[in-house]
């Protein structure tokens, strides 16, 4: 079984792992979950944090075909709808055109929805609808081509802050995680359920002084800075290639804390993200 992921930084993996020990990541937890049902799996990873669709389809699509893979997931279209100038035609063409092509080739390939991301950061709301728009195309798309849909946005557990990261683009560990298990309940792979729907533990509300110190803790870290690369036209991703190119065996390794683990995780290959 050969599986290929593309994407952006989701399917990278940031927010899961760090720049000096490598990424893991939602691609990597679910190659992990397919090897131990199908320990011949052969995994790899053409995702860059930072590309958007157009990246997707004219750059990884190429490199994924020649790989001939039997399932590929695709997950992009976020940098795209928080660049100011939003074309959803061209977004959500860009995404046919990849389902197609894979589908084509005789891949099953499996895609998500996006959830409302102005619930995740209140700052982000004036293009929530973008992410709606986005979805509905989404949706049309895969039907047109047999794609399975993994309807994140319908679940309200996927905008709780535990599960985002906190620069509140990137998904957290624990988000990578339930994102895995939404691929691996789609395919209906052993052990898998809908347990990722599930709701966390209510937490308390915090008083408004300190939701305020978080949100101008948030402007100063991460969103200034992040409008700033913009203004320069830069984007993370610049002069980085694929994480994980090739097809490779999807093996055990120790967890950060030294100890093996039950799952399988996938080798670092030395890139660093």
């Amino acid at each position: 079984m050969r599986y290929v992921a593309l994407g952006d930084s989701t399917t990278e993996g940031i927010g899961d792992g760090d720049e000096e020990s490598g990424y893991r990541g939602v691609a990597d937890r679910f190659a992990e979950r397919l090897a131990a049902t199908s320990p011949e799996l052969r995994y790899a990873n053409l995702a860059v944090r930072g590309c958007g669709t157009d990246h997707v389809r004219t750059v990884q699509l190429p490199a994924a075909l020649a790989l001939r893979p039997d399932l590929a997931t695709v997950v992009a279209g976020v940098n795209d709808f928080l660049r100011p100038r939003y074309d959803v035609d061209g977004v959500a063409g860009h995404l046919e055109a990849t389902f197609a092509a894979l589908t084509d080739a005789g891949t099953h390939v499996v895609t998500l929805t996006f959830p409302d991301i102005g619930k995740v950061a209140p700052l982000a709301r004036p293009i929530a609808s973008r992410a709606r728009a986005l979805n509905a195309r989404i949706h049309e798309a895969a039907e047109r081509h047999g794609v399975t849909v993994v309807d994140t946005a319908a679940h309200p557990v996927t905008v709780d802050p535990r599960l985002w990261d906190a620069d509140r683009l990137h998904l957290s560990p624990l988000g990578h995680e339930r994102s895995a298990a939404a691929f691996a309940h789609a395919l209906r792979l052993p052990g898998a359920d809908s347990s990722w729907t599930l709701p966390l533990p209510v937490l308390p509300s915090p008083p408004p002084w300190q939701a305020l110190r978080v949100e101008l803790r948030w402007m100063a870290d991460f969103l200034g800075p992040w409008v700033l690369r913009r203004l320069r036209g830069r984007s993370s991703g610049d002069g980085r290639g694929a994480k994980r190119p090739q097809l490779m065996p999807v093996a055990p390794t120790a967890r950060q804390d030294g100890t093996a683990p039950q799952d399988g995780t996938a080798p670092q290959d030395g890139t660093g993200g």
